[in-house]
């Protein structure tokens, strides 16, 4: 008698194509609001744990770059594709500006958002603060997250060893409001052995409830440790469709599923779904001059100064901006030594960008520290919270000796306090919360801007039904639409 097949196990997959992926090669900037709502009926049949849809950083993009509404693209998003879960990406006390924001700024914040579709949060707090995260997914509870997902992000340094990563596991783990937890490697940086040493103090530290891995391929690390990573026991995997995927962004949906198939994993997938899903984006790159994402080779300066590939890219371009090309190789250096001075902060939003603003500063001027951006000047003063090692005394010293951070001591969070008062009593909460952290100007821009039709650029076969869900959404008369063809079904509810 043959031996039963074995049962594969299963493993879930969230999706970063339309948040990270855009992030990671699009410049965030690559995806309007057509562009997603045109496959969104598509990516609910999938079969996605849930759908890394959005942050304050995209909201502000959306009005910035495209003058589009970012809570109609949430409630748009919502109602196209219902079973599939839409997440916000939050790094705590801040609601798009740089500037930290008051309680009563998040709680509105997470009000909207959910008001407006979303059901799960992921939360990251820089520093990986642990106090920080528990206040932030408290709150999150109350205001009512159907899915709290806190993040630990990764780094390499003195100081972030399996020990910082475990013990703020186990602590987040003593908290009745977090449901899971992610470790969140911006920079591409696990490698297969390192996630072998890290993994079982981590998880077992998580106390075997549900733990999610999100890397980038940078550094060609993540494909591989996602298989580690699968077979170490990290439940959910976080992936892009092949056009968003590899380069900087996370290893692509089709490759990890095929993968893990091999490896006796299930994903669960539609595939013809997924396939579809992944040829919209793919025309999409091809009528809009986008570069698909394509596998990197391992660079191994990356594990020195461990910038997100993002931030590189942009880095460099700056300095080809500004005409000086030839200081990207001894800026890049001068990251490593800033960041030791500062108490080796994680590299990550918004710390990678302070670090390399100001590591290029250091090469431009003639002395270090002779310009200092308001910024750091702020990190400095504690705005962004205590970093996890001691910053360099002598540098404290001369940063915060400038006339400049005696002014911004004085600075106070942002608040919700007078904001109607100063910024008008007629409004929506949802444009008053753009007004309080956004210029004014972009603001204007986008409520005056013309109503454009909701389709893709390049069109596509759900067109018609998105401009079918555009009229029905547009009748307040119609709360409820139920259609089906086949087996496919898609119910649509008015938000109340």
């Amino acid at each position: 008698m043959s031996e039963p097949t074995p049962t594969p196990t299963p493993i879930d997959l969230v999706d970063t194509t339309t948040r990270d992926g855009n992030q990671s090669l699009w410049g965030a900037t690559g995806l309007t609001t057509p562009d997603v709502l045109a496959i969104a009926p598509t990516i609910d049949r999938v079969g996605y744990r849930a759908l890394d849809f959005t942050s304050s950083t995209h909201m502000a993009i959306s009005v910035r770059y495209h003058r589009e509404d970012p809570w109609e693209r949430i409630r748009l998003m919502r109602d196209a594709m219902p079973r599939t879960p839409l997440t916000f990406l939050t790094t705590g006390m801040r609601f798009i500006s740089w500037e930290p924001a008051e309680e009563d700024v998040i709680r509105l914040a997470f009000r909207l958002v959910l008001r407006n579709g979303i059901r799960r949060v992921q939360i990251a707090d820089p520093m990986n603060d642990v106090s920080q995260l528990a206040l932030i997914s408290r709150i999150a509870r109350e205001e009512g997250f159907e899915e709290i997902v806190v993040g630990l992000t990764y780094s390499s340094s003195p100081v972030h060893d399996d020990a910082h990563f475990a013990t703020r596991a186990q602590a987040i783990a003593t908290s009745p409001d977090v449901d899971r937890l992610y470790l969140k490697d911006p920079g591409g940086l696990i490698s297969v052995d390192r996630l072998r040493e890290l993994a079982p103090p981590l998880l077992g530290a998580f106390a075997g409830r549900p733990v999610e891995l999100h890397s980038h391929c940078t550094i060609a690390h993540a494909p591989l440790s996602y298989m580690e990573g699968a077979r170490l026991g990290f439940s959910s995997l976080h992936t892009a469709v092949a056009p968003l995927a590899n380069g900087n962004s996370q290893p692509s949906a089709e490759s990890t599923v095929r993968n893990l198939q091999a490896l006796g994993f299930d994903s669960g997938l539609d595939l013809e779904a997924l396939a579809e899903m992944s040829e919209h984006f793919r025309a999409l790159a091809a009528a809009k001059g986008l570069p698909p994402g394509v596998p990197a080779e391992y660079d191994a300066t990356y594990e020195t100064h461990q910038l997100p590939g993002g931030v590189v890219t942009t880095m460099r371009r700056q300095l080809e901006e500004i005409r000086r090309p030839e200081l990207f190789d001894a800026a890049l250096a001068e990251v490593s030594r800033v960041r030791a001075e500062f108490g080796f902060p994680i590299v990550v939003t918004p710390y990678a960008q302070f670090l390399v603003t100001q590591a290029a500063m250091n090469v431009m001027g003639g002395e270090r520290y002779s310009q200092v951006p308001d910024e750091v000047v702020r990190y400095f003063l504690g705005h962004f919270g205590a970093p996890p090692a001691p910053v360099d005394p002598e540098i404290a010293d001369r940063v915060l000796s400038r006339p400049r951070a005696r002014e911004l001591a004085q600075v106070q969070p942002l608040s919700l306090e007078g904001a109607r008062a100063r910024l008008g009593t007629t409004m929506s909460d949802e444009e008053l919360l753009l007004r309080l952290t956004m210029p004014a100007e972009q603001v204007d821009a986008m409520v005056h801007a013309p109503a454009r039709p909701m389709v893709a650029a390049g069109g596509g076969a759900a067109s018609p039904l998105v401009r079918l869900l555009r009229e029905v959404a547009a009748r307040p008369s119609i709360s409820y639409l139920r259609l089906l063809q086949g087996e496919d079904e898609m119910v649509w509810r008015r938000g109340t």
